[in-house]
């Protein structure tokens, strides 16, 4: 359990969090969500001891077991599996006592480390440590290989699988998503949602925290509010809230117009003076409910392209890859005979792991990346708009948005350039900033306008949301389905995949194939894939029929509906008692209640206690019913 009493932390002379007063309990999985710069990666260094808190005080049980993700990996030699094997300190400190006694000829010191590591179940942790890396995407034969030799996003991988190796009551994860492709993060979803302890995730992925949350901690204006659910229960709660507010705002804004009227009419007049001096103390006592503030979201479109060709671009019998270099052997070949067509309209997500050929197939259809054999076609009229992996990274230092831009349109006024990049909230003296201290999000979001001054035909975007916030990731699922031209698309945000693309290709063993079906029918095929139950995006012959699977899924969903039935009941209801307890907590904030009304008062707060109850017994009762239900779904299904 984790107690917050009026905490607080500042940055500065600023207050990024105060008055946070909230218990989270064992075994939740709490959602911490939020604009960027709101506080939560701050939170998470004040929980992992790192940060002290300005007021107030959080309480953490002593002896704790945490794990969160390394921030840094040094180059080591070490095996990646020794690494990873490394984050269950305790056995990796009997395993070393063992090596060390055996090699001293120590018989009672080597039973005293068997023992050890019996007791700490350690003979499998290596086995333990193979599937973590295997979950994360690293093939069987890059699991002996020395950290030193991994890429950066491979490295972040490794602290993730070293953090989840490390017995714990309480993880914390910052941003996990990032740097994973979709069948990791399919993977680890399902992870998490076995995980027996305490999780708070950090994430800008509203699929991901769909899947694994059960309550979700939304830091907004310095202040913290709890809800039940996952994401999308969340946010519908947080509209209702809003929805709230706003009425009760409305109200106390019309009893004030009303007093005041009063106020104004009698206040000279001798036969009225103590009514009128009755309602300016009325109006003194009003609570002052605010107006809801409604955040304009950031919003932004793709140009209609000039020109929009039928046939746009193809590759026929290529083979892709990277040419050989001096000394180095021949040339890399990464996908052997491919063909496509993109037409205009065609909206195209890539599916497949790191490493498979998606970054590789995009580089050869933009042109970056010459083919080994075969062609590539492109119509005359082709406008491309690459958004490449390293595109947020290769921005000029030094350079602002403007120099960017002016570089990218020489002879335009720089009245319309400011213009344009007004429309990306770089305005002002914002557009004359060095990028160099840009968050990642704004360097992103500068490098899509800049793609978007091109009003391209063929949107070409390899992970455009790395560095993206929710609202950020919205605006771009908004402009994607607005966009005419033709898009493909590499992501491993499952909202944006599913939402702006209209078919799939899988690229797997080098090789492309159409995947024929949807991002749920994919993730069926990877678990079919790790289970050994098929080997390819079709069906075997031992597989039952389409048939068969939609009779056996709807036999699972029967038995599910009643389940589902009682807790859609029970969140209805709960919805019902929040929406009650804020008109309560609305009357019993005036004071004139309690000297006016003292019976009334005494009512609602009676009534106030009673639906609190109400509430915690109903949660309760939703959390175990949504646990029979994933239990029940994650049962396969028999036909």
């Amino acid at each position: 359990m984790i107690a917050f009493r009026e905490f607080g932390l500042r940055r500065g002379p600023r207050a990024l969090l105060e008055g946070i007063d909230l218990t989270l309990h064992a075994g939740w999985k709490v959602g911490v969500v939020g604009r960027n710069g709101c506080g939560k990666s701050s939170l998470f260094a004040a929980i992992r001891g790192e940060l002290d808190s300005d007021t107030g005080s959080m309480e953490i049980p002593s002896g704790i077991r945490m794990a969160s993700v390394a921030q840094e990996t040094p180059a080591l030699p070490d095996a990646a599996i020794d690494y990873v094997l490394g984050g269950d300190v305790e056995l990796a400190a009997a395993l070393d006592a063992e090596a060390r006694a055996q090699e001293a000829g120590d018989h009672a010191a080597v039973a005293t480390a068997h023992q050890r590591i019996e007791a700490l179940n350690g003979y499998d942790g290596r086995a333990r440590a193979g599937r973590l890396l295997h979950g994360l995407g690293f093939a069987p034969d890059t699991h002996e290989k020395p950290v030193a030799s991994f890429s950066g996003g491979w490295r972040v991988r490794l602290n993730l699988a070293r953090a989840l190796m490390a017995p714990s009551e309480l993880l914390l994860l910052d941003e996990p998503t990032n740097h994973l492709d979709l069948d990791a993060v399919l993977w680890l979803e399902n992870w998490l949602r076995h995980y027996p302890g305490m999780l708070l995730v950090i994430s800008h992925d509203r699929e991901f925290l769909d899947g694994v949350v059960s309550h979700v901690l939304h830091l907004h204006t310095g202040t913290g509010r709890l809800y039940t659910g996952n994401y999308t229960a969340f946010e519908r709660q947080r509209a209702e809230q809003l929805r709230q507010q706003q009425i009760a705002h409305e109200k106390e804004q019309a009893e004030r117009a009303h007093l005041q009227s009063f106020v104004d009419r009698f206040r000279a007049k001798a036969s009225k003076a103590k009514q009128a001096q009755s309602r300016i103390k009325r109006l003194e006592k009003l609570a002052g409910t605010e107006a809801v503030r409604v955040e304009r979201p950031f919003h932004f479109r793709f140009p209609e392209p000039g020109r929009l060709p039928t046939s746009m671009l193809g590759l026929d019998q290529a083979d892709l890859g990277y040419p050989s270099r001096e000394g180095q052997g021949g040339a890399a070949c990464i996908l052997r005979d491919t063909t496509l067509r993109l037409e205009a309209g065609d909206r195209v997500g890539l599916l497949g792991i790191n490493g498979a050929g998606k970054s590789t197939l995009v580089k050869s259809l933009v042109g970056d990346l010459a083919l080994l054999d075969g062609e590539r076609s492109a119509h005359k009229d082709l406008r491309i708009g690459y958004f490449a992996q390293h595109t947020v990274e290769s921005l000029r230092a030094g350079a602002s948005p403007f120099d960017h831009l002016a570089e990218r349109a020489p002879g335009v006024s720089q009245q319309e350039l400011r213009d344009w990049l007004g429309q990306w909230q770089f305005a002002g003296d914002r557009a004359f900033e060095p990028v160099d201290g840009f968050s990642g999000g704004e360097r992103a979001r500068l490098a899509l306008s800049l793609i978007a001054w091109d009003k391209p035909n063929l949107l070409l975007l390899d992970e455009p949301t790395n560095h993206l916030d929710l609202d950020m990731r919205e605006a771009l699922v908004d402009a994607l389905e607005d966009y005419e031209g033709a898009l493909v698309l590499v992501s491993h945000d499952r909202h944006l995949l599913g939402l702006v693309c209209d078919r799939f290709w899988r690229i797997d063993e080098g090789a492309l194939h159409r995947f024929d079906g949807d991002l749920d029918d994919y993730a069926r095929w990877l678990r079919n894939r790790d289970t050994g139950t098929d080997s390819s995006s079709e069906a075997s012959s031992a597989q039952p029929s389409a048939r068969e699977r939609r009779r056996a899924a709807a036999q699972q969903r029967e038995r599910a509906r009643p389940l589902l039935k009682a807790a859609q009941a029970a969140e209805k209801r709960m919805q019902s008692i929040e929406r009650e307890l804020a008109e309560i907590e609305s009357r019993m904030a005036d004071p004139a209640l309690y000297t006016e009304q003292p019976r009334e008062a005494a009512e609602l707060g009676k009534r106030q206690g009673e639906l609190r109850a109400e509430h915690d017994t109903l949660e309760t009762q939703w959390l175990e019913l949504h646990e029979q239900i994933e239990a029940l779904q994650a049962e396969p299904a028999q036909a």
